[in-house]
């Protein structure tokens, strides 16, 4: 079957056909419903910004090309099994798969998309996934004053997660004022990141910003902890250090959504933790993180836009036949 994928290469984005076989044994065809684009990583994949040293790490599951490029990218797909697997047929699942019409890939790889859980909504699961590990990462504690820095996607989503912690006050902050109704919207505090109170015991930064990674550090209280999300590509980081850094203790420390954080890693699986993340999402108000859809075919257009600064949330796809 003839289908169509999209790729990008050098700040370009295109629509190729591919050919997609019948599904052998163990696997499934994919029905594209949504696909959401996950505007931090895949507008540095769209100008090649990708450091050459992190080409194999940051390889998508199902990316066809290498970078710098041509490749085809993504990760946040939505559709309905319409061929292999039996026990899956006529379901909604979610893969980490790029952008394309349909595709076939083993059975393994799809998570059931619960009931309550809209396809719309559902291409949030890879970020909730990306906030839930960071949580897991954080070990954020009952009571906890917690900052996240950058009401992008990713931050929103830590942000809504960490208010379920009973007595934690969290603050989401951000340069944009406009996210303030965001932060309304899932049921936290909004500051621009100057206004962020001090004595946070734990910070999580998301803002792919020196300036924002730099005010993450001086709201931590003494031997405060600093988790940043944030990848930045191929664009040094410069931070003053100079302060509280060393007098306070303070720390910094990464995470990335590509193993299971450590804390849990023997105990969870990945597809465990994505299992998790679609559950998590029978919440309404991730409702807010979807900012507009585009049409399939206007993808190159969009990216073009996205990696130009044109602001966004969680902006997904529709497609020709996927009706939702």
């Amino acid at each position: 079957m003839q289908e169509r994928a999209f790729w990008v290469s050098s700040g370009r984005g295109e629509i190729r056909p591919v050919e997609v076989a019948e599904p052998g044994p163990g696997q499934v065809r994919v029905r594209t419903l949504r696909s959401g684009v996950s505007r931090g990583t895949e507008t540095l994949v769209f100008r090649g910004a990708v450091p050459a040293d992190q080409w194999e790490q940051m390889r998508a599951p199902h990316q066809d090309g290498d970078f710098p490029g041509p490749v085809k990218y993504g990760y946040l797909s939505v559709g309905v099994v319409e061929a292999g697997d039996s026990d899956l047929l006529g379901r909604t699942v979610f893969c980490l798969h790029p952008h394309q019409t349909a595709y076939v890939v083993p059975a393994a790889d799809v998570t059931l998309v619960p009931d309550q859980v809209p396809a719309a909504r559902a291409v949030l699961a890879g970020t909730v996934e990306t906030a839930l590990n960071a949580l897991w990462d954080a070990g954020p504690l009952l009571g906890d004053r917690i900052a996240v820095i950058g009401a992008g996607m990713v931050g929103s989503c830590v942000a809504r997660l960490a208010a379920g912690i009973p007595g934690a006050e969290v603050v989401l902050a951000d340069v944009d004022p406009t996210r303030a109704e965001v932060a309304a919207a899932l049921g936290v505090a909004f500051a621009h990141p100057d206004d962020v109170p001090g004595d946070r015991d734990l910070v999580l930064h998301a803002s792919a910003s020196a300036a924002g990674l730099q005010r993450s550090l001086e709201v931590l209280s003494p031997d405060g902890e600093v988790i940043d999300l944030s990848w930045y590509g191929d664009r040094p980081v410069t931070l003053e250090l100079g302060g509280a850094f060393h007098s306070g203790r303070l720390r910094i420390r990464g995470s990335q959504v590509g193993e299971v954080a450590l804390s849990r890693r023997h105990r969870r699986t990945r597809g465990e933790r994505l299992a998790l993340a679609l559950d998590l999402l029978r919440d309404d108000a991730f409702d807010a993180l979807l900012s507009g859809t585009s049409a399939f075919d206007d993808l190159p257009e969009l990216l073009a836009e996205l990696a130009s600064g044109r602001p966004a949330l969680c902006h997904s796809i529709t497609y020709p036949e996927g009706g939702a």
